[in-house]
Formats: structure tokens, sequence, C-alpha cells
């Protein structure tokens, strides 16, 4: 029985996340707006990216508290830049005009709450947003599964709509695509793996596998319905005589909507030990989210995949212009 602490389990770890880490070297630093970093645990995940040569940080935020911050945490903040503003809100305003004048390829957040930062990122005239609905994505590492996935969207959205849901698994895909994983297998969750018009999402997970056989989503495996055994376990699948390819091993999981994937995450977190990075896309650039009870691991593993998926767009955007 495992009786270790949660810091037991941060320093043993699973490999995954490393795995991903390990993609970052050699990797050109991203340089990364960090809206109000102004606590230990925000600004110590910053120095900790910048280090590991992940990101090149712009402190946004009042630069006294910044500094007294870094000085109470002991941490050397003396190579990054420095972006003075008042308070919180400035901050947030401040990260995001960087990211608008090309100045930051990442926008990270702080210590500020989410929808101050986000409240800035959807303004029509002065934020982030493009023509893809802006989600979430949680990448999760699981000690009982055999690699990293998504569950999308468990943070935003609250209960989307079909054509929102095909933006939200476009971003997840596009995501996974950009970490190397060319044609990610995608598990459309409900309740039951049969069609009911009882249940809409059912429904409309089997209006998303169709709009995908038609190419309005791109460059994937779509199944579903899936209920969440036939969707992780074959053989659970196999019992009730689904014939699925992506059955036990899905990249990503689309939530029917956040309530479903908040608990979901929550579970997988609190009773597996499992790790949740999580970064914001369909914005201009990818958005780092981290809290304060996220563990070293997590935090790092959210600047890891938020720069490789920036790296890579950064190359596809070289590449259309030569």
């Amino acid at each position: 029985m495992m009786t270790g602490t949660t810091e037991n389990a941060e320093r043993r770890g699973t490999g995954k996340y490393e795995e991903l880490l390990a993609h970052c070297k050699g990797m050109k630093a991203v340089a990364t707006a960090v809206a109000h970093p102004c606590d230990d645990a925000s600004l110590g995940a910053v120095v900790e990216a910048a280090r590991a040569g992940i990101i090149t940080p712009i402190l946004v935020g009042p630069s006294e508290k910044v500094r007294r911050t870094a000085k109470e945490s002991e941490l050397d903040i003396a190579p990054y830049e420095i972006v003075d503003v008042p308070h919180s809100h400035a901050a947030a305003a401040g990260a995001v005009e960087l990211v608008r004048l090309g100045r930051a390829e990442l926008l990270m957040k702080g210590s500020l709450h989410t929808d101050e930062l986000m409240g800035e990122v959807v303004k029509r005239d002065t934020g982030l947003r493009t023509a893809r609905r802006i989600s979430h994505v949680y990448v999760m590492d699981v000690p009982t599964y055999h690699k990293v996935f998504a569950i999308t969207d468990a943070a935003i959205n609250l209960f989307p709509g079909l054509e929102d849901k095909a933006d939200i698994l476009q971003n997840a895909i596009d995501f996974f695509v950009a970490l190397g994983q060319k044609r990610p297998k995608v598990a459309i969750l409900s309740a039951v793996e049969t069609i009911n018009p009882k249940i809409p999402s059912t429904v409309e997970a089997a209006a998303l596998c169709k709009m995908a056989d038609r190419g309005q989503i791109r460059d994937a495996i779509l199944d579903g319905p899936l209920a969440f055994d036939n969707a992780i376990s074959a053989e659970a699948a196999q019992i009730k005589k689904i014939e699925s390819p992506v059955a036990g091993d899905p990249d990503i999981m689309l939530v029917p909507d956040l309530e479903a994937g908040n608990m979901l995450v929550k579970t997988l977190t609190f009773l597996s030990r499992a790790d949740g990075a999580a970064v914001v896309l369909g914005a201009r650039v990818p958005i780092i989210l981290t809290s304060r009870a996220d563990n070293k691991r997590t935090r790092m593993a959210s600047c890891a995949v938020a720069a490789l998926y920036a790296s890579a767009r950064a190359a596809r955007a070289g590449l259309a212009e030569s």
C-alpha cells in the first residue's frame, strides 16, 4: 500500500514529464511575459523555468514588490527585465500588451486571479483573441497510465456546444501535433458508449466524429461516445464488444462540460497521485497557468509544454514565410 507523502511522490515522479523537459534541451528559450509574479510560488516557478533554459521571462508587476518577493524567497532575478506597473490589473494588461507588441511569445500567470488575466486576454480590441475559441488543457501524468494525456476543457468553457467542442478539440489536437504526436487519438467522453438522444453529449460525440470524417476536424483519430472505462481500458472496451482504435490508448479526452472535467482531474489528482500541467490554447500565444498548489514537476511541465508549442508554431510560421 502506498503511504508516501505528496512531496515524496513529487521527488519520485514517473519519468513522463521529464521526457517533455528533455525535449526542451537545445531549444531556444522562449520570451515570456509574466503577469504579477509577486509571491514565492509564482516567482519561483519563473526562475526555475528560466534556469532550465525554457523561458526568458519579462516580469510585469510592481517592481518593489517583485524585488521584495525575490529577496525574501532568496531568488536571483537580476538577469530578468522588470516592467513596473502599479497593481495586478495593470500587470495583466501590461503582459498582454507585450505579447501584442511581439516582445513575448508566451504569457504566464503569476500571483493574480486567473479571471483577472483572462479578462485582459479576451478583450476584443486589446486582447489576444483569434477566430478559434479559447480553451484549457490539462496535460496529465497519471502513474497508472502509460503516457501523458490531455483532458479538455476542465477550466474555461462551462457548457460548450457542438461548435465550441470542435474548436476545443482542434486546439488540443494542434497542441499534441506540435509536441510531436502525428495523429493523436481522441476519446470523446460521456456517461455511456451508445448514442442516446436523452444524453446530448452522446449525440455531439457522434457529430464530432463525423465532422472529423469530413475534414472539419483535422489531424487526429476520433472515437466517441466512450464512457471513461472504455476510453482508458482496451480490456473494458473488449468486454463490451466495442471495436475502437482509441480505446486503451487516448492522447486526448474531451469531457462533456467543465463540471465533469473538473471532477475527473481532481479525482485523478487526489486518488491516483496524478499531476496536471495547465495550458490555455486558442489565443495568439499559449498561456501558462500555474497555481500555488502545483508541485515543482507540474510547474516545470506547464512551462515546458507551452514553450515547445510556441517554438513549433514559430518554426511553422518561419517555414510559411520562406
